[in-house]
């Protein structure tokens, strides 16, 4: 019988999360510079926040290369951004290895074929509900929550408050 997700909580000391479509809905808006504006949920970057002031690992892996990303990112105090990542196992070889981390400690959330490989590198492969089959068939869990809607505080929450690093009574502007 296969473990439940939730025994791998207990393990669990670095996130890592892909941008579209997780952190964001996957939709774009595009202005008339042509310039890719994104929305993302600030509930997930409450739980983002809390995670590193509480000692955990926070590292982003994208495809997209849109700035602003990087920005809103390094403001919740996010230092581990790779943007314009087409490999993501390049990525994820050389941030595991920088700080000594055991894939097996490793939560990863994305939700389309390019995290594939990554997914299948790590303890707890996770996604978002509307992340495409292929993803879900190797997911340990399935948020039930929808990208950019909140499955990353989803999956954050469930680690902090499963190891007993859950605080929701104090400052931690998202």
């Amino acid at each position: 019988m296969e473990k439940s997700y939730k025994e791998y909580l207990h393990h669990i000391t670095t996130f890592i999360f892909d941008v579209d479509g997780v952190l964001t809905d996957g939709s774009v808006i595009i202005n008339t510079d042509g310039q890719l504006l994104r929305t993302m949920n600030v509930k997930d970057g409450y739980a983002m926040k809390t995670a590193l002031q509480q000692g955990f690992n926070i590292c982003i892996i994208s495809g997209g290369k849109n700035e602003g990303v990087r920005q809103r990112l390094k403001g919740l105090g996010i230092t581990d951004i790779y943007l314009g990542a087409h490999h993501k196992v390049e990525q994820l070889d050389e941030y595991l290895d920088i700080y000594d981390i055991k894939p097996e400690n490793v939560l990863y959330m994305g939700d389309d074929i390019p995290d594939l490989p990554v997914m299948e590198m790590i303890g707890l492969p996770t996604c978002p509900q509307d992340a495409v089959a292929e993803i879900k068939e190797v997911s340990k869990y399935v948020s039930y929550k929808k990208g950019g809607k909140g499955c990353v505080r989803d999956v954050i929450e469930q680690v902090l408050k499963v190891q007993g690093k859950w605080i929701s009574d104090f400052d931690a502007e998202a």
